[in-house]
């Protein structure tokens, strides 16, 4: 998946063209950190008025594609989107401009100087910790080097980025992610994360306290935690100590403005008391949790190293239930690993019948150089592995389509936050995250709304605005 960033507006950009500035354009592949990652390095390149984004490729000055090696074939992607641009580079240099090409993230901090070798065209190469040094390298690459910068910093990044301006957190929606962690030391053997984003970190608890109220007062209500493994945070108190995540929510609940909280991903080896207690305790933790599990057999978890049993995970989930019993689950489900027999997947069938998840990510298992999964010998055919994700699917859509149904006739607050594409249509989240659709006035964006569920489509509910139309007055640009 990949998205391109869109453009200021017209206007803005017309003028800042005319004060010579060069034009942005970001593209992000993969993951809610990478759209984060995304936002920061767009933000740090534009505070000082040296850029202004485009979501144009062919009118930018610097290009940077943000990459992710989790999903199959991650880096051949990325070459093949380089043979794109390729011709883009060309094109500005007949009309004498100098497009910088610059590929950040994981893919990048996994192949390093082998993305120069074999797409000569790319002028800088950055991994996802080092970001904050994009204006030194962007401006070494405008003198005609050729710049890797693939190490692990001492310095924290964030300590080095400035917040967004209002504007600019208004124009991205009123949702927004915030990193609290960042990399893993669980060592999945089927997972670059360890290799790419280094060991788990975690942010101070004030430095995202600061970062969320700046969020808040800009108008935006719905805050998602994240990180690689958000539920292993433990970051520095004030007075020295460590918080866990259950107690980072409870501090961010008292920021004026916010409405809603979420987090993920979270990982079952990680998810202990205190983060139960705030499911039952805090109304704006949402009911919904990702919790990955990949499979159901405890053969295949012993191989992928996932230090949980399946008897662990749905001790999980009971003790979650038990809790906050209107919770929802979603997951990632891995197919063919290697030696997985048709035994161990009619486990990961029966784990998917047991917990009825509201909906699951499902990938055929693809090897990760330098991965131990990748060495083994005992890799399944695609033919068996496409047989099984098949099947896979159709169980996890099944549960999906039962718990969509079971919302029709169900009052439900509903965020919404954006117009949608029928005139007079809004659509919002449900607290399931679910898209909802709404005929609804403009002025509710940005607001939580009843809304009685009357139907359901392939891929969102429909609704129509309860009579007490909203809890709050309009809160646009406003610190709540």
């Amino acid at each position: 998946m990949s998205k391109g960033r869109g453009s200021r507006g017209d206007f803005a950009t017309t003028l800042w063209n005319l004060k010579g500035l060069r034009k942005l354009h970001v593209k992000s592949y993969g993951c809610q950190m990478n759209v984060y990652d995304s936002d920061r390095m767009a933000d740090l390149l534009t505070s000082d008025a040296s850029y202004v984004e485009t979501g144009a490729p062919e009118e930018a000055d610097v290009i940077i594609l943000n990459t992710c090696h989790i999903r199959e074939k991650a880096a051949e992607k990325v070459y093949s989107e380089l043979g794109r641009i390729r011709g883009l580079k060309r094109e500005a240099a007949r009309s004498g401009r100098n497009l910088i090409v610059a590929v950040a993230g994981c893919v990048a901090q996994a192949e390093g100087e082998e993305i120069v070798r074999r797409a000569p065209l790319v002028d800088v190469v950055v991994g996802p910790q080092n970001y904050h040094r994009l204006p030194a390298l962007l401006a070494r690459a405008e003198r005609g080097a050729k710049v890797v910068d693939t190490e692990f910093p001492v310095e924290d990044k964030f300590d080095r980025l400035a917040p967004p301006a209002a504007a600019t957190v208004r124009a991205r929606g009123v949702t927004s992610f915030v990193t609290v962690q960042e990399g893993c030391d669980k060592f999945c053997t089927f997972c670059v994360v360890p290799y790419t984003r280094g060991a788990e970190v975690s942010r101070p608890v004030a430095a995202i306290v600061a970062e969320v109220e700046n969020l808040a007062r800009a108008g935006v209500r719905e805050v998602t935690l994240i990180g690689q493994n958000v539920n292993a945070y433990h970051g520095k108190t004030a007075n020295g100590g460590q918080a866990t995540l259950g107690r980072l929510l409870h501090r961010l609940a008292d920021v004026s403005g916010v409405k809603r909280l979420r987090y993920t991903t979270s990982h079952p080896r990680d998810m202990d008391e205190d983060l139960i207690a705030a499911h039952r305790d805090l109304a704006v933790l949402m009911p919904q949790l990702h919790l990955p599990v990949q499979s159901g057999s405890d053969r295949v978890l012993a191989a992928m190293n996932r230090r949980h049993t399946r008897a662990d995970y749905l001790d999980v989930i009971a003790r979650l239930r038990a809790a906050r019993p209107d919770i929802a689950f979603t997951s990632d489900f891995i197919v063919g690993f290697p030696g997985e027999t048709e035994e161990d997947f009619s486990d990961t069938l029966r784990i998917v019948e047991d917990v009825r998840f509201a909906g699951a990510f499902s990938f055929k298992y693809s090897p990760r150089p330098g991965t131990p999964a990748a060495e083994r010998g005992d890799q399944i055919a695609d033919e068996v592995k496409t047989e099984r994700l098949a099947r896979l699917q159709e169980c996890i859509d099944r549960h999906q389509r039962a718990f969509n149904r079971s919302c029709v006739g169900q009052k439900l607050e509903v965020l919404f936050e954006k117009p949608g594409r029928i005139s007079g249509q809004l659509v919002g989240r449900s607290p399931y995250l679910q898209p909802v659709q709404v005929m609804a006035p403009t002025s509710l964006i940005g607001q939580i709304a009843t809304v009685r569920i009357t139907d359901v489509g392939s891929n969102s509910l429909f609704g129509t605005l309860h009579p007490v139309e909203a809890e709050e007055p309009a809160l646009a640009g406003a610190g709540g």
